[in-house]
């Protein structure tokens, strides 16, 4: 059919528009090519020139900066030292390792042994990671192998941070250390962080470090480099640096740490010593200890063997790792188990012969005469143990457990420590689960004495005694701050103890120290304004036979240390107002009033005073003793600081 001419020029215009489009189009991909090919021309020239050349560019990770760890006061505890060392890839280095070790081994010294070491973690390793050949090398070794480097193909002088420890033992088993990462510790991570893999990347791996190592790692910056068709670095491009670390705060005061590590001496032992009103760790120390740089410039097989065969086990955290049977530090929680079920009074009486008969079996009393006519503050003042068994029976296990939960024992208490341990409260449903036996009378009148399936850590008898002497449910904790930024810590609330039980346990532990039959009268602190309450315990590690009782009882100093009683002291003070809750634990120590109490009495008086305890607070008698005790300390202050050293 015949288009009319309408039809006609319609179409033309169509033809027209299309035909401005197409070349409009041609026009625009005409002129992007321009500008691509003058961007490669002139913009893009000297990267081309350098792919043309065999050469290539590359990202570098740069390993953040870890962050700071503090004391209370501000006071470093863990920071970052320059560290001078060498690493070679293997790719880098044309694939063969060989030649370069034996050219470096003539720059700076490396034994047969550790030349074996390297090849065989050149084997294990992909080619394209670099590996650690030396660190901490001297300006001189680092400036050798940097004018050498044309000659080392794949080698690489860096100056790096590595992790350094300023006070050194004192805060070995809080802190911990860092170490490099393993296979072990990537497997454990879902997705790890790419840095990890770094030659040499220091890994938190107890205490402090390891639980918070997120936080403390920081963010890994990159440079952009080019790189030769051997491997060889030719220039930096470009660098971006990493984000340090948080600065982490602890609440512990690094003074009083010292203080309570040298104070224990050579003794196998725990001392805690909390904040009544926060729940604050002011001072956790496990002795002996070790020095964690060892750990982090990796440690001798010597000095590793030597930290493991020691009887006192340094590298053990007795603080919050350790339980021990708490002996009559126990008492408190069966006495206000007895109060709060109506049980007994203040008033109440029980006569102690000396033993109580259950059965055909004796439970002894620590004193073999026994304490005649005993109430229920005497009964803590002398420490009775006849009067426990009597309640025990009486009140039953599964209240006495109750109750020690309620005060903290029992149960794992959530601090950026290792191996924090739960400790055992236990009760009916405990020992059928654990044992399929049921409970029996003579397994209640072990616990109330704190013997038997009772075990509890340093730390768990410290938060006992802030809650006995405050009446509320104090926590521990052990983070102050997180880059400046104060961590909140809510009220505690109130204990649901009544507070007429709480006033007789805490009279009798008054009387402990106060009175003239107090098991623990020669540590009491006479001022006034620091009047002190507290608690011995004796566990026994050993079983007593009947015929060693009827012959007489070998005393602690005539048997081999690891059979030796576990000496045990708890406290608080100032006795109205209290401040500060103090435990201590003496591995195999003998007895908690001889041992065990002088410690914590002058740990105590030295957070009170915030300083060396003085002399006027002390029974005139011992005065001499600890100022001469003090003249063999060396002690470091804020002003004068000074590394800590490895008491093991």
């Amino acid at each position: 059919m015949k288009k009319s001419q309408r039809e006609i020029m319609d179409s033309s215009r169509q033809i027209t528009r299309r035909g401005l489009m197409l070349a409009g189009v041609q026009v625009a991909t005409v002129t992007t090519l321009a500008l691509k090919m003058r961007s490669m021309q002139l913009d893009h020239a000297e990267e081309y020139r350098m792919l043309a050349d065999g050469n290539s560019i590359k990202m570098r990770l740069l390993p953040p900066a870890r962050g700071l760890i503090l004391d209370r006061n501000g006071l470093v505890i863990a920071n970052n030292e320059q560290n001078y060392r060498v690493t070679l890839t293997r790719e880098e280095a044309g694939g063969d390792v060989e030649p370069v070790l034996r050219r470096l081994a003539q720059l700076i010294p490396m034994s047969d042994a550790r030349m074996e070491e390297l090849r065989d973690e050149f084997s294990k390793r992909s080619a394209v990671t670099p590996i650690v050949l030396a660190d901490r090398l001297s300006w001189e070794q680092f400036s050798a192998i940097a004018v050498n480097a044309p000659s080392l193909p794949g080698v690489m002088p860096e100056s790096a941070l590595s992790r350094a420890y300023v006070r050194g033992g004192d805060f070995a088993h809080v802190v911990g250390y860092v170490g490099p990462v393993s296979d072990y510790d990537l497997s454990r991570i879902e997705d790890p962080d790419p840095v990890l893999r770094l030659p040499d990347f220091q890994l938190g791996k107890i205490g402090v470090e390891g639980r918070m190592e997120e936080v403390l790692r920081g963010k890994a910056g990159a440079r952009r480099v080019e790189v030769n068709s051997t491997g060889r670095e030719m220039r930096q491009l470009s660098r971006q640096e990493g984000e340090q670390g948080a600065t982490v705060q602890l609440t512990v005061d690094a003074a009083l740490q010292n203080y309570a590590a040298q104070r224990m001496g050579e003794e196998s032992a725990a001392a805690v010593v909390m904040d009544c009103a926060t729940g604050e760790l002011v001072s956790i120390c496990s002795s002996p200890s070790f020095d964690p740089n060892k750990f982090v410039r990796g440690i001798s097989s010597k000095d590793y063997r030597a930290l493991m065969d020691h009887d006192h086990r340094p590298l053990a955290d007795k603080t919050v790792q350790g339980v021990y049977p708490p002996g009559s530090t126990f008492k408190m929680v069966t006495l206000l188990a007895g109060l709060e079920a109506g049980v007994i009074d203040g008033g109440s009486r029980y006569y102690c012969p000396g033993y109580t008969e259950l059965g055909s079996r004796r439970f002894h009393c620590w004193r073999r005469g026994g304490h005649g006519s005993v109430d229920a503050i005497t009964s803590l003042e002398q420490s009775c143990d006849v009067y426990y068994y009597e309640l025990a029976q009486r009140v039953g296990i599964d209240r006495i457990a109750a109750m020690a939960r309620k005060l903290g024992l029992g149960q794992r208490h959530d601090l950026p420590m290792s191996a924090v341990s739960e400790g055992i409260a236990p009760d009916r449903a405990w020992k059928k689960a654990r044992y399929d036996q049921a409970w029996q009378i003579g397994d209640s009148l072990n616990a109330s004495i704190g013997q038997g399936y009772v075990l509890a850590s340093p730390l768990q008898l410290a938060v006992m005694t802030a809650r006995i002497a405050t009446g509320r449910a104090v926590s521990p904790s052990l983070i102050r701050s997180v880059d400046g930024v104060r961590q909140d810590i809510a009220e505690a609330p109130a204990l649901d103890i009544s507070d007429s039980s709480l006033r007789i346990a805490r009279m009798g532990m008054e009387a402990v120290m106060n009175s003239s039959r107090g098991t623990a009268r020669s540590s009491r602190i006479i001022r006034e304004d620091w009047h002190m309450a507290g608690k011995t315990g004796t566990s026994q590690v050993r079983n007593i036979t009947a015929a060693e009782r009827a012959r007489g009882v070998v005393s602690n100093d005539q048997l081999p240390w690891n059979r030796r009683d576990h000496a045990l002291f708890v406290c608080y003070a100032p006795y109205e107002a209290p401040r500060y809750a103090v435990s201590v634990v003496v591995e195999h120590g003998g007895g908690g009033s001889t041992v065990a109490a002088p410690i914590a009495r002058d740990i105590l008086l030295f957070a009170l005073n915030g300083g060396l305890p003085p002399l006027d607070a002390v029974p005139s008698d011992q005065r001499a003793a600890m100022q001469a005790r003090h003249e063999a300390m060396s002690l470091y202050t804020p002003e004068a600081p000074r590394p800590g050293r490895s008491r093991a």
